[in-house]
């Protein structure tokens, strides 16, 4: 697996940026009030981001040895996906929020103060996520074990051979 790039995670924000931006257009012009996310969303997001942190910590004390268990390389590759979509889905709804943010700064009108701090709270969250799933995702890394085969570096004499005619 792949480790997960930098350029994912702004291709995520920027269209959740663009997402956000476009919703309150879409619902201004309509006639409805702009959108406010619940208060329970940044908290979800720490939640989220927590939970990533607390299931890859017994990987990472079983790679360096201080761990009583072995290494379970499928739950390791189950948390380093969760973390890996958890960095997304952080940056998606971080940028979210910035596209909320940018739209209420382009309007004349002030916004209330309380609708103001949720969509502040929800990019710093997203962000808070990011990191965490980041931070997840390196604990969750296997060092490679000293007998996997490496590529062109089996015997020859034990390599099945495709004959033609």
């Amino acid at each position: 697996m792949k480790r997960t790039g930098p350029g994912i995670l702004i291709v995520a924000a920027l269209l959740g940026v663009a997402a956000g931006f476009l919703l309150d257009q879409i619902l201004t012009s309509s006639g409805r009030p702009t959108f406010t996310p619940l208060v329970s969303l940044p908290i979800l997001l720490v939640a989220l981001g927590a939970i990533v942190l607390i299931l890859a910590m017994p990987i990472r004390r079983a790679t360096r040895g201080t761990g009583t268990a072995a290494v379970n390389p499928f739950r390791a590759l189950r948390v380093a996906m969760l973390a890996k979509a958890s960095s997304i889905v952080g940056a998606a709804l971080g940028g979210l929020a910035v596209g909320l943010l940018l739209f209420v700064g382009t309007r004349p009108a002030a916004p209330s103060l309380g609708s103001l701090a949720t969509v502040i709270a929800t990019a710093v969250c997203g962000a808070l996520l990011v990191a965490a799933a980041l931070v997840a995702e390196h604990l969750c890394t296997i060092r490679k074990d000293d007998d996997d085969e490496q590529p062109g570096g089996a015997d020859p004499g034990l390599t099945p051979r495709i004959h033609g005619h």
